[in-house]
């Protein structure tokens, strides 16, 4: 069967399941208790609600889904929500996490470009997207907001965000350790404990270490690390302080330190015949035989390292029995080496070593509260950057060069959402942002051949208005519009003019060193609806249809004086529809699914959404089995499909960056101790072996393809819970 049909099978029988269960409901209802699926609390809007009262199209996993899923990062909960894509480029960086969702996001990674999926944890932006493909170890919940989330999380939300939850000091008296060994070297160990100090301190301790080897080799160089190796270790601690019922203070500092091989990625040459590498007289036939082993001669080029470290302090005030205040200040710095040797083989032709840093700080005051039929949100939040991206020295068609790139930027918002509660039944709300960025930004081209510097600075106002209306006790239908924004931006790589002398023999500044001076814009207009509308079965169902406005899409290319990135401004309209659903078929079988479509609409007829697949969808058939001693094995599944999608934006008349569809399964059997104080499980990841293409891209010399770095992986792992 053909991958589409495959896939539009899935959606078939989605559906069918759907009408199933509630042809079925009188006898579904009979067999299935009240509390089939536990209710889902999220913190969507800045405060605790059920995922059925929150207006908006929002997926949320829990620390055992999680697990059961095989999802240990980032990357791996881009398989399963509906159209999401999570894929990674960013100078070869196996860290690196870019989001796309609804066909918004950012492949690249320098200091002056802005994701358009925001990550947060506990509150905390995370600027840069080396880095951010976080452990998911010891999670409390993940959360993934669809569509542009302007008035409460602001800039950088136009696609959507994505809120990391971790476990609060105190909430649970508990100590874990679990270990996990496959194949692939694959051996991690993590740890986790939570405990009171007294009666008004808690603390929590985790820590984490995750080893696998890589998927290829480096031919042409003596060194142990392999392409697509990844070595973790991450740590975190926060104490919490509730000297009463009303008042607590909450100190975390993480970190963790990377030490990674160069992610899988080959150069397809003979493609293009008037490209520099093959007018030079390389060939395909220079490159390794196999794809994922690499030819590089460059010894700096094999290795990939990212440290992160922070600290974070929330404070929760309860004013009055209706307002409360919470203050997030945070600290953050990242850094990390990399680079790409792009053409893939021995001779030293392009090859472009980084390394980079970045350092944020971001304040957030937040007024939150209820009062009879009236909730409120509010809040004012600051954020500043700075950081650089270096690259020296660089070779450029055998030519030396460096690069280097600085910006520092400063963000402030204020904000307020209302809502008021109708009738018992029916809710409204509304909301408003202003935000002001202020960028300041500096590159420097071969040893000052280029020194030139620009500012630039931005504003806007984003809103939105939502209605639910409760239709009875398990099902709630919504409407909402909402807006995003996100600042204008300097271009990445401003190689596209070298400038010229003026009358005292300087150089001037290229006009190619210019900002986007208008704001991105997004407007989303979507229903759903969410809920239980049988006591055995659980959907939500969205339609949205997205206007952006402004919207770069970054185009590179090689063929004038280095590798120069610019961005081609485009007005897009999405349309698409998502499903999710978990339906307990019988006592102790269920079955998840999710569904995405989207059809994307350029205005530039050369242009196309990239990395944005048309159809996603996810089936996972999960048996806990109960055994007479009170143990249990439960017995899952997970298959995940992404369509076929451009790797770039412009329309590519070779063909040379489509990227075809892809299937991943994976499953998980686990039997758990009768007192639920250990689990053993055995597991398999990407069990068929799929090999398929992250990112492509054409830079008229030559065509960039990223590769997978998830071959099979089977493997045992156990927990034991210390009480």
């Amino acid at each position: 069967m053909k991958k589409n049909n495959m896939a539009l099978a899935i959606a078939a029988c989605t559906a069918s399941l759907a009408g199933g269960g509630i042809a079925q409901g009188a006898l579904a209802q009979e067999r299935a208790s009240n509390d089939v699926f536990e209710e889902v609390l999220v913190t969507a809007t800045k405060r605790s609600q059920s995922i059925y009262e929150v207006p908006l199209a929002i997926s949320a996993f829990n620390g055992e889904e999680l697990q059961k899923q095989g999802i240990l990062n980032l990357t791996d909960i881009g398989k399963f929500v509906p159209n999401l894509n999570v894929t990674g480029f960013s100078a070869g960086h196996t860290s690196s996490t870019n989001p796309f969702i609804r066909g918004i996001g950012l492949q690249d990674h320098l200091i002056t470009t802005d994701p358009g999926v925001g990550v947060y944890v506990d509150g905390v932006y995370l600027g840069r997207q080396v880095g951010q493909n976080w452990s998911l170890s010891n999670i409390e919940r993940v959360e993934v907001l669809r569509g542009p989330q302007g008035t409460l999380y602001g800039r950088n939300s136009i696609g959507g965000a994505i809120n990391i939850i971790t476990r609060q000091p105190g909430d649970e008296e508990t100590m874990t350790a679990g270990i996990q060994a496959g194949t692939r070297g694959r051996v991690n160990g993590d740890f986790y404990a939570n405990t009171r100090l007294s009666d008004t301190i808690a603390v929590s301790v985790s820590g984490s270490f995750k080893r696998r080897d890589g998927i290829g080799d480096f031919k042409n160089i003596d060194t142990n690390t392999e392409v697509g190796e990844l070595q973790d270790m991450s740590a975190r601690v926060a104490l919490k302080w509730e000297p009463n019922d009303r008042f607590s203070l909450l100190l975390a500092a993480d970190g963790n330190d990377g030490q990674n091989g160069l992610r899988p990625y080959t150069t397809l040459i003979d493609e293009i015949p008037n490209g520099a590498p093959y007018q030079a007289g390389y060939r395909n036939s220079d490159l390794a035989n196999d794809e994922y082993d690499n030819n590089t001669g460059q010894q700096g080029q094999t290795e990939v390292t990212n440290q992160a470290y922070g600290i974070s302090l929330t404070a929760n005030y309860e004013l009055t029995d209706w307002l409360s205040t919470k203050l997030i200040a945070s600290d953050r710095h990242s850094e990390y080496e990399s680079g790409l040797d792009d053409d893939s083989f021995e001779d030293d032709f392009l090859s472009f070593p980084e390394t980079g840093e970045a350092d944020q700080t971001s304040v957030e005051l937040q007024f939150i509260g209820e009062y009879n039929d009236w909730d409120y949100v509010g809040g004012l939040y600051y954020f500043e950057e700075d950081g650089h991206n270096n690259q020296d020295p660089t070779i450029f068609n055998g030519g030396p060069g460096d690069f280097r790139l600085e910006q520092d930027m400063d963000s402030w918002a204020i904000y307020a959402n209302v809502g008021y509660q109708i009738t018992d039944s029916l809710h409204i709300s509304g909301g408003i942002r202003y935000t002001e960025d202020d960028k300041d930004a500096k590159i420097n081209i071969n040893s000052g051949l280029i020194d030139t510097k620009a500012h630039e600075d931005w504003d806007e106002v984003s809103g939105e208005v939502a209605i639910s209306w409760q239709m009875n006790d398990n099902i709630s239908l919504y409407g909402t519009v909402q807006s995003g924004y996100q600042s204008g931006q300097f271009p990445a790589r401003p190689f596209c003019l070298f400038g010229f002398l003026d009358d005292e023999g300087n150089v001037s500044q290229p006009n190619c060193f210019v900002a986007n001076e208008d704001n991105v814009t997004a407007t989303n207009y979507e229903v759903g609806l969410k809920g239980t509308p049988l006591n055995n079965l659980k959907v939500s169902i969205s339609v949205f249809y997205t206007e952006y406005e402004d919207l770069p899409y970054q185009v590179s290319t090689t063929s004038g004086a280095g590798f120069d990135t610019q961005s081609i401004i485009v007005d897009q309209d999405s349309t698409g529809v998502e499903w999710e659903s978990s339906w307990a078929i019988m006592d102790n079988f269920y079955l998840h699914t999710t569904l995405g479509y989207i059809d994307v609409d350029v205005d530039d007829r050369n242009a196309e959404a990239p990395l944005t697949p048309e159809l996603t969808a996810s089936i996972s058939p999960e048996y806990p089995m109960p055994l007479a001693s009170g143990a249990e094995i439960t017995f899952r599944m997970d298959y995940s499909y992404r369509d076929d999608m451009y790797g770039e934006p412009v329309d590519d008349p070779g063909r040379f960056t489509d990227i075809d569809s892809r299937e991943i399964l994976n499953f998980d059997i686990a039997y758990h101790s009768p007192d639920q104080d250990w689990t053993l499980g055995l597991y398999g990841r990407n069990i068929t072996d799929e090999e398929y293409d992250q990112a492509r891209l054409n830079t008229n010399d030559y065509v960039l393809v990223i590769l997978n770095n998830d071959a099979s992986e089977f493997g045992l792992r156990f927990l034991k819970r210390f009480d």
